[in-house]
This record gives structure tokens, C-alpha cells and sequence, in this order.
């Protein structure tokens, strides 16, 4: 039986909690060896779509396939194909992150040589083979999240789900755990990601489809979404108020905003190199000098606030 290219594919998903309509007919592909981010603000029905597709989850209609596996009359051969990771590190933090990784494997029928031999490759390619024989409570929040992915991947499944994998994670964390997940995605692992880490999505996700109030409301690349919300924005910055408030009556039919105190202006700009040189030469013709000048391009923030009408850094995913 040949694979088909969609490894994961929901069509008219919903799902309501008594009087509460969480998911309202939500449908999306993954295709195998790419990643999906699902973005959203709180309440959007993010966690509830992974608890589904993870078959943790019922739902009320639709259809949910995972490597051509119904979820709802297949899903012990949905859950062979599949890892998770959710929001919290699953761990047992008395045991030590050797023996988490081991006692995981023998639960998926390793042997037990099998299941020891795999978890020190995981340790290895975590980078926790200094902490491997310590209780995981003396983990730190980062070295955690490390092994519950290892953890997720002790049985190699083609398919992982990663649900909000680096919150709470400092930088330097959250940025060694992406660096885990591309490795993951080189090697053809399909991924599907939820985040509330905008620029989490534009790093990693081949696609990104955004959910608000149990419905898809955009799909596309991230270059794609950027391109649906804005033009490019121009900021110059002066340094004497002299030249700031020449610029500023120059140039102020293309002004969209404007700071007196730290004398800069930004323009929407059509045509990046077009506009910033004709910008730039009715300046130099009236010896007006610039001290800066900076092209801003939309941000995935700017896609967030524009389809959902709220802020990314207070979203939280929802605990349906």
C-alpha cells in the first residue's frame, strides 16, 4: 500500500464541551516530512485539535486520518505511527532520565537491551548524558522539556505532535530545542506545532494555519500570511529636530507616524528599493541629512493582531 503525501489530513472537525462549540468545522493537511504550526489566540481550539489527532480526545463530526488511520476507528494504529509532546513535560521525576527513557521503551515492547540501547542514543543527541542517572526533579526546566521529547521518540514515530514545546523555556533553551526540532525535520519526521512564539512559527513551519474561535481564518506560508497584512514601512531617524521637522513637512503626505521626542518618521513604502532611493534623494535635494534609516517588513505579530484582533504576548493555549 503506497503512503499518501497528506500524512495527516482533517476535514469539517468539531467538537463542542455541552453548550461550548470549541472546534466549528476545522479542516487542514500536513504533508509527510513538513511542519504545520497551528497559531491562535487563547480559547482558539488549538490543544483540543492535538488531543484529537492524538486520539487522547473524541470528537462530535468530521473526519480525522493520521498515515491513512482513522483516529476514531483506528486509533491503535494511529498510536504506533505517533509521539507527543504537550505542554508540560510527562516525566517521572523520581526517576532518573535514563530511566524515564528506558521504562517508555519496554511500554512500547522494546527489550530491554533495545529500549537501554536507544535511550543512550537519546541522551546522546540530547544532550543528556551528564544528567542521565539523576532524578529528573533535579532537572532544569530546559533539561526537561529535552526529555520529554526524547521521551516522545523513544519508539522513532514518523509523525511527532509538539503542543506549546518551549513554554516558559529561556532563550537559550527554547532556541537549543529548535535546534532539536530541525534536526527532527531533516531526518523526514512530519510535525505538527502549536506555539504562541510567532517568530517560533516563522523559523520552523514549512506552512502555518491560523485558528481563531474554532474556525480557520488564514492559511499559508509565512511569507504568504505577511504579504495579506501590510506593505513595507520606512522609519528615518534625524538627529537634529531642524532636519526632523524639515523631513517631516516634506514628506508628509506619505507619513503614517511620527515621534517628535526621538525625531523619527516611518512611510509605507510600495516599491522597497524604488521608494527608499526616491525617499532618500528628495532629502539629500533639500540637505536634510539622515542619520538612520531602517525597513521594517510585517512580522507574523502583525498577521496575529490583524486577523484576530489581539495581542501574541499575552495568548496562552487554551485548557480545554
Amino acid at each position: 500500500m503506497t503512503k499518501s503525501d497528506n500524512v495527516i489530513v482533517v476535514k469539517g472537525l468539531k467538537k463542542s464541551y455541552g453548550q461550548n462549540e470549541v472546534l466549528k468545522g476545522v479542516n487542514f493537511t500536513v504533508k509527510r516530512g513538513s511542519m504545520l504550526a497551528l497559531l491562535g489566540p487563547n480559547g482558539a481550539g488549538k490543544t483540543t485539535t492535538v488531543r484529537i489527532l492524538s486520539t487522547l480526545l473524541a470528537y462530535d463530526s468530521g473526519s480525522v486520518q493520521v498515515e491513512d488511520y482513522d483516529a476514531h476507528q483506528e486509533a491503535d494504529k494511529v498510536r504506533r505511527v505517533i509521539g507527543l509532546t504537550g505542554q508540560s513535560a510527562a516525566v517521572d521525576e523520581l526517576l532518573t532520565g535514563r530511566e524515564n527513557l528506558v521504562m517508555m521503551g519496554q511500554l512500547y515492547r522494546l527489550t530491554k537491551n533495545s529500549a537501554a540501547a536507544r535511550a543512550q542514543e537519546l541522551l546522546e543527541e540530547f544532550d543528556l548524558v551528564d544528567a542521565a542517572d539523576r532524578p529528573a526533579k533535579t532537572y532544569s526546566g530546559g533539561m526537561r522539556r529535552r526529555l520529554d521529547l526524547a521521551v516522545s521518540l523513544i519508539a522513532s514515530p514518523p509523525i511527532i505532535f509538539l503542543d506549546e514545546p518551549t513554554t516558559g523555556l529561556d532563550p537559550r533553551s527554547r532556541i537549543a530545542m529548535w535546534d532539536i526540532i530541525k534536526s527532527l525535520m531533516a531526518g523526514g519526521t512530519t510535525i505538527l506545532l502549536t506555539t504562541q512564539y510567532l517568530e517560533e512559527a516563522d523559523q520552523l513551519a514549512d506552512q502555518i494555519v491560523v485558528i481563531d474561535g474554532g474556525k480557520v481564518i488564514a492559511e499559508g506560508t509565512a511569507k504568504e500570511l505577511k504579504s495579506k497584512v501590510g506593505k513595507d514601512r520606512l522609519e528615518l531617524l534625524f538627529k537634529a529636530e531642524k532636519h526632523y521637522t524639515a523631513a517631516c513637512e516634506l514628506l508628509s503626505k506619505a507619513i503614517v507616524d511620527s515621534n517628535d521626542k526621538e525625531h523619527s518618521l516611518t512611510l509605507i513604502i510600495n516599491d522597497t528599493n524604488k521608494d527608499v532611493k526616491d525617499v532618500l534623494e528628495k532629502l539629500s535635494d533639500k540637505n536634510i541629512p539622515v542619520e538612520s534609516i531602517v525597513v521594517h517588513k510585517p512580522t507574523l505579530d502583525d498577521v496575529f493582531l490583524s486577523l484576530t484582533g489581539k495581542q501574541t504576548q499575552t495568548a496562552k493555549v487554551e485548557e480545554q
